[in-house]
């Protein structure tokens, strides 16, 4: 049973979207590994930008300066 766990920042990804990365990922899984997509578990996890740090800055300064 694949379980995969996508962290991306909170930054308004839609839920058709993340629908669109659920099932490429599962599809993925079946076409390369021959993986069941019936037991496949995806989640998608979404942090604040505050949350999530890069280069010892929060991501949300980063975007700031345009990064």
């Amino acid at each position: 049973m694949p379980y995969v766990n996508i962290k991306i920042t909170r930054e308004g990804a839609t839920a058709a979207q993340k629908a669109q990365l659920i099932a490429g990922v599962t599809g993925l899984l079946r076409e390369v590994l021959n993986k069941n997509p019936a037991t496949t578990m995806v989640v998608i996890d979404e942090v604040d930008t505050d949350n999530w740090g890069m280069g010892g800055e929060t991501v949300t300064v980063r975007r700031a300066r345009g990064y």
